[in-house]
């Protein structure tokens, strides 16, 4: 079976990797076009080194990538962390069909930030799917779905590194066997059931202390590493990462105690401890450090 890879960064590396350990017959790898003053991407490196001319254009609204990629005579196309839209005529170009990685249970959580929400909203499980795409936004027919549970001091990096990365790539694995057999499903999803979120971004996760401190909680560890949940010390803007739920009470946003754990502060109805923090242009330090360095004691008010 002819296969094509189409991702970026260390998921795709990672599928394209595999794929080469089980000796698939991989004839072309697409890629993220650079960008500017950022590193060359993973996949692109390691695809070039195996002697792969990656292509990287900068549209799939055209034609004559359409050409390119018939020219290749894909049987099957695997979509590995693509944030370019591609329509209709380049995912029909391989004779099985184009297959693609998301990271939620479709139809919860379209769109690009999906590990980040369902953190942030409180939800106790979350999972991948392997799907069938088409020009609507993660609305194509499942291939196959894996659930994860979502720990109460879990954050998106422990989710995506710990779960729905190593789990992805092996669910890529076993979706090119499904589709060589003949036996890759094709399951409508339930679009009365579908949610969608944009981007999590600075602005989403400003941090609100008179709010329930579960929500803050939440908020913290769903924006850990990114975008970083943040808050003010003074004229600082403060990341905060590594939340921990633990006793305490006193006014939104006062530091309440300071340790070698990190930096207890309270916020609606509780507190929450948090190991390191972030100040702009600075590296992510121990919260006991910063607060030392800084002048920052308890009775602080942030926020």
């Amino acid at each position: 079976m002819r296969i094509v890879v189409h991702g970026q960064e260390a998921f795709g590396k990672a599928v394209l990797e595999k794929l080469l350990e089980r000796g698939e017959n991989v004839v072309g790898v697409y890629c993220a076009p650079d960008k500017e003053g950022r590193p060359e991407d993973p996949l692109k490196v390691f695809a070039q080194e195996k002697g792969f001319d990656v292509r990287q254009p900068a549209s799939w609204k055209n034609e004559e990538v359409w050409e390119q990629l018939k020219s290749l005579e894909p049987d099957l196309c695997v979509m590995a962390y693509v944030t370019l839209f591609v329509p209709q005529p380049a995912l029909d170009v391989p004779k099985l069909g184009t297959i693609q990685y998301h990271p939620s249970l479709l139809p919860l959580h379209r769109g690009p930030s999906s590990i980040n929400w369902p953190i942030i909203m409180g939800r106790k499980e979350t999972g991948l799917s392997i799907f069938w795409p088409d020009e609507g936004l993660d609305e194509g027919p499942i291939l196959m779905q894996k659930t994860v549970e979502i720990g109460p001091d879990d954050t998106l990096g422990s989710i995506y590194f710990k779960n729905l990365f190593p789990m992805g790539v092996e669910a890529m694995m076993d979706s090119v066997d499904l589709v060589r057999e003949g036996k890759a499903p094709k399951v409508d999803q339930d679009h009365t059931k579908k949610t969608y979120e944009s981007w999590c971004r600075k602005k989403d996760v400003g941090i609100d202390w008179s709010k329930p401190v579960q929500e803050v909680h939440n908020l913290i560890r769903g924006a850990d590493p990114a975008p970083g949940a943040w808050t003010s010390h003074g004229d600082v803007e403060l990341k905060l990462f590594d939340s921990t739920m633990v006793e305490g009470e006193g006014a939104p946003g006062e530091v309440l105690a300071i340790s070698d754990e990190g930096m207890t502060i309270a916020a609606g109805g509780g507190a929450l401890r948090v190991g390191r923090v972030r100040a702009p242009k600075e590296k992510k330090v121990g919260a006991s450090e910063y607060a030392a360095d800084a002048g920052l004691e308890a009775g602080t008010r942030l926020g």
